[in-house]
């Protein structure tokens, strides 16, 4: 690496600052056990800052009667508990509320993983911490290590008693300071007999059962390994975030490298076994060198190699660079790695003997890392004569191209020679390597330059046809033209490679592109489904099949090719993917007969279902990029999948906000309808009652005939309530028969006469207006709220016309009035249910007594028979409406 080179900050590392900018610092003081003197500690470091000038308030602190500790609290704030009544009984509990409004810059709060009185802000004290933390205040708290949430089987292990109260390791790694307060076993069994942790007998039974020398000595192995662990994050971070180049060998950190080599499970275990001898932890990298293509063999052992090390508990990353050696100790310094473990490299006899070799380069270029050599090798390696030939037999027509190639440019030289004769023929000659470097690679391109060497020296260089060289600087000028096409072949057969990984993976985005844009237009599970299955069909050459979550269950909702179901084995193996959200099936540790690979469609903590890779025949396993494309490809899947529930989670909620604000509004509405007539019938009946025998004929009369009228209006109401209800649910029944619409018009118009109609209704339908096949009593029911709409909404002045037209095929009744008309912002809605209009100087919108029904109904009978309603507004003079039932025409007979 070179020594110019600039050091960046890690972006987690500032990440993780920014999110504490704003946020109060938290200090814990970690013990081995009760009685070490947390709170001791934690109280006179208080009196320390107190003393600097620092706003230091005790938030709570537990005494337990140790009169050392109340002395330490004498000269503090102390703020008073908030009682809390819990069975009968008064409970006092931290104030938080007490805190946040006093505000200090200090805040001292004991015992960390309390569990709070039921009825308390949070469940649990360390909640309560956190509450103070996001308001900016700096808390200080005591905590045992038997109370980390990690350790809890652990204790229980060794000392027989399960801890009931924890806190969860995050929140302990989130601590900006742990300060370890330690305490000999021996000291503190002494003080424990003294009586200054516990009184008398309960010091006794604590001795016989938790206070052991053995249980106090493991607890404190515990406690130093923790807070040494806390301690060595909190130093990563640290020198990550401010660009520190390590190492800092303040704690041992192991990294293995690993590459397609037999060698790297070797290494692998070697670096386990130190990284369990030294307890510390430990990585394993590879790092991938641009334009570097592994084959299938070699792909398949580095995915071997890193699924090893994950499995025996290592962190894993993939690096690029083109320089190995510098990319791995830029790595290592950063993550102040302090041992290298690396397998002893293969590079040959030359690359040795020039120190070119990974393990070579690294022990030059660094002095503050360990590099441990592992040279046993896991695998016997391949015949010499064998390997020496590999590289020629899988394409042997690509040296049979570069033959034909030299040949055709001795051809060429051959007919310029005899045409001119020229000096130099070499480029020709180069062409015919460059041609093959970039069409067939490096070693058809190297066979071709030294092919080229010797057919150049045979045919043009004198004494033609020997392979003897006449003139020294001959000679010089074929060196050098075999040193330039052997370099030219490498460097183009390079660039080729790199071309086509390039081509490969820009057609990779672009598929993942096109992936990502096809799904984000569809909207449903089913067409995700089926797209994310013929994509990933396409992308990876295998079947595959998407399985969805309903309930539950998962169900079979898409594959390609289609399949209808799966057998029992692969189905178990689904759903074992998706309850654990692992990997199963084909190459993974369970299930792995299956012939198919399963991976979980999962959204944050949400799992919706999983996607199923098959394996044909002979057909290998896949590998890492095969892997990381289908992860990627799931990832988008279940992206999408969870859009779409979302939106149609919207959906559900805006219809369901409009049914209630319906349903509102249908309650209010047929409440305020029901009562005014409730309230008439109420009050006639009540004056027949009680004053019949003093009320005359005509007034008792009248008063039976507003029952009567507003009975009938009820009546009305409630038909029109019932007949919306059938609509909307589609259960209208027809009773089709020939019925004359004259009858019709007329028992409407007379209903509205003898309900008190003030405007002037005039019945124009033509003489011959022949017989229509519908529902008398809806026919009625809909032509009577049109009609009486408009008498409602028309002032008394009014004429009403009733016409109607016939066609061939309909006949149309025409409801004309020359009134105001209906409003612009009115007309759009007419239809509507609850639609009212804007004339509140009108007490009734339509026939359903102001329910706002009348009109819809109407319209859902019409549709009901196959006709139609319209409206028409203005009709003359810029006034009046228009109203249009057209009813199908049959004919007799039909």
């Amino acid at each position: 690496m070179a020594s110019d080179e600039t050091q960046r900050a890690s972006p987690d590392a500032l990440l993780a600052l920014v999110k504490k900018e704003g946020r109060g610092r938290l200090k814990i003081f970690l013990g081995a056990a009760p009685g070490v003197g947390k709170t001791y500690a934690m109280l006179t470091a208080a009196h320390s800052e107190r003393a600097g000038g620092r706003d230091v308030v005790a938030g709570l602190i537990e005494t337990h009667g140790r009169r050392e500790t109340e002395q330490l609290v004498v000269g503090l704030e102390v703020l008073p508990r908030k009682s809390i009544v819990y069975r009968n009984q008064i409970v006092h509990e931290f104030d938080i509320d007490a805190a946040l409004a006093r505000r200090p810059n200090l805040l001292l709060v004991d015992e960390y993983a309390h569990t709070n009185v039921p009825g308390s802000r949070h469940p649990k004290r360390w909640q309560d911490v956190d509450e103070l933390l996001n308001a900016g205040i700096d808390v200080w708290t005591t905590l045992n290590i038997q109370h980390l949430e990690s350790l809890n089987d652990v204790v229980q292990k060794i000392s027989k008693v399960r801890v009931r109260e924890t806190v969860p390791d995050t929140v302990f790694d989130k601590a900006d300071e742990v300060v370890l307060v330690d305490f000999p076993p021996d000291e503190l069994l002494k003080r424990l007999a003294e009586g200054k942790v516990y009184v008398q007998d309960t010091a006794a039974r604590a001795v016989e059962h938790f206070f052991k020398p053995q249980n106090l000595t493991a607890l404190r192995e515990l406690a130093l390994r923790r807070a040494a662990e806390r301690v060595d994050a909190s130093l990563i971070e640290r020198m990550q975030a401010q660009a520190i180049e390590g190492p800092w060998a303040a704690g041992e950190r192991i990294l293995a490298c690993i590459g397609p080599d037999p060698i790297s499970p070797t290494v692998v275990r070697t670096a386990k076994r130190m990284a369990d001898l030294m307890d510390a932890p430990w990585m394993a990298v590879t790092v991938e060198r641009p334009g570097t293509v592994l084959d299938n063999v070699q792909r398949q052992r580095l995915d071997d190699a890193m699924a090893l090390a994950q499995s025996l508990g290592a962190e894993t990353q993939t690096l690029t660079g083109p320089d190995l050696p510098a990319e791995l100790l830029r790595f290592a310094k950063f993550e102040n790695v302090t041992q290298i473990v690396i397998g002893r490299s293969r590079g040959g006899f030359f690359n040795e003997l020039l120190r070119r070799s990974l393990p070579h380069e690294l022990v030059r270029r660094t002095q503050d890392i360990a590099i441990h050599l592992v040279t046993r090798e896991s695998e016997a390696p391949a015949e010499p004569g064998k390997r020496r030939w590999r590289w020629l037999a899988p394409r042997p027509l690509h040296f049979i191209y570069a033959t034909l190639a030299v040949a055709g440019a001795l051809g060429v030289g051959e007919v310029l020679t005899s045409l001119t004769p020229l000096p130099n023929l070499s480029m020709i000659f180069m062409l015919a390597v460059l041609f093959t470097a970039i069409n067939f690679g490096i070693w058809p391109a190297i066979y071709a330059s030294l092919l080229s060497f010797a057919v150049y020296n045979f045919f043009f260089i004198p004494p033609l046809y020997t392979f003897t060289v006449a003139e020294p600087y001959e000679l010089l000028a074929l060196v050098i033209f075999l040193l330039i096409a052997v370099v030219s072949s490498a460097m183009a057969g390079r660039v080729r490679d790199q071309a086509r990984v390039a081509a490969n993976r820009v057609r990779a985005m672009r598929r993942l592109y096109e992936f990502t844009r096809r799904m984000s237009g569809l909207a449903t599970q089913d067409a995700l489904a089926e797209g994310a299955a013929s994509e990933i069909h396409a992308s990876l050459a295998r079947p595959v099949v998407v399985l969805l979550a309903q309930g539950d269950e998962l169900a079979l909702t898409a594959a390609w090719p289609p399949e209808d179901e799966l057998d029992a084995a692969a189905a178990t193996a689904a759903r074992w993917a998706f309850s654990h959200g692992e990997p199963a099936g084909a190459d993974t540790g369970t299930l792995p007969i299956i012939p198919w690979y399963f991976v979980p469609l999962r959204i944050g903590d949400k799992s919706l279902g999983v996607i199923g890779v098959g394996k044909e025949g002979d057909t290998g396993p896949l590998d890492s990029e095969a892997r990381a494309l289908l992860d990627t490809l799931s990832e988008q899947t279940a992206a999408a999948l969870d859009r779409a529930s979302l939106a149609r989670e919207m959906v559900n909620a805006r219809t369901a906000t409009e049914t209630e604000r319906v349903r509102n509004t249908l309650l209010a509405s047929i409440s305020h309808d029901f009562r005014t007539p409730l309230s008439s019938i109420l009050g006639a009946a009540t004056s027949l009652l009680d004053y019949g025998d003093k009320l005359d004929g005509a007034t008792k009369k009248d008063l039976l005939g507003q029952i009567k009228q507003e009975t009938e209006d009820l009546d009305e109401m409630v038909r029109n309530l019932l007949a919306i209800t059938r609509i909307d649910a589609g259960a209208l029944e027809l009773r089709r028969d020939w019925i004359d619409l004259r009858d019709v018009v007329d028992r409407v118009v007379g209903a509205a006469r003898r309900r008190g109609a003030r405007q002037t209704i005039a019945v124009e339908l033509p003489a011959d207006l022949p017989l229509v096949r519908a529902d008398a009593t809806l026919a009625e029911q809909a032509i009577g709220n049109v009609v009486a709409n408009a008498l409602v909404y028309t002032p008394k002045e009014t004429r009403v016309v009733i016409d109607a037209i016939v066609s061939p095929d309909r006949v149309t009744l025409r409801i004309a009035d020359d009134g105001p008309g209906i409003a612009p912002d009115v007309l759009p809605h007419i239809f509507d249910k609850f639609a009212k209009g804007t004339d509140h100087s009108m007490t009734r919108a339509d026939g359903s007594q102001s329910t706002g029904l009348g009109l819809a109904i109407a319209k859902g009978i019409m549709a009901a028979h196959g006709g139609a309603i319209d409206v028409e507004t203005p009709v003359a003079g810029g006034r009046g409406a228009r109203f249009a039932l057209a009813f199908p025409r049959e004919q007799a007979g039909a």
